[in-house]
């Protein structure tokens, strides 16, 4: 499966961004998936993860209230909607399919990544 990030950019603190991540090649159905960042001179770091059917999600301490994952498998497209952004939230954000339909937050764990959309958050 192949995966292309989109909807980064330059936003005001405060502000908002909806990322999305368009899958081609199989089904979207067939895999959990992850978003994931990587800030400069960090390490990549789990950001949110949903299960096959949108029922379960999951997302770190940081950014919870503030993100929301979501995926629209007839659309082949998952999403990612970053309210009260932070400057501490600008990174390269990664999308990321395992296998198994399950959801996890280890990045071994993830077998497609999508080229990373950059989201800068100006204070």
């Amino acid at each position: 499966v192949q995966l292309q990030a989109s909807g980064g950019g330059l936003v005001q603190a405060g502000g908002s961004v909806r990322l999305s991540c368009a899958a081609s090649g199989r089904a979207l159905s067939n895999y959990g998936m992850g978003w994931f960042r990587q800030a400069p001179g960090k390490e990549r770091e789990f950001v949110a993860a949903i299960e096959w059917s949108g029922s379960f999600t999951y997302v770190v301490d940081s950014v919870k209230g503030r993100f929301t994952i979501s995926r629209d498998n007839a659309k082949n497209t998952v999403y990612l909607q970053m309210n009260a952004l932070k400057a501490e939230d600008t990174a390269v954000y990664y999308c990321a399919a395992k296998h198994g339909r399950s959801w996890d937050w280890t990045i071994a764990e993830y077998d497609y990544w999508g080229r990373g959309t950059q989201v800068t958050v100006s204070s």
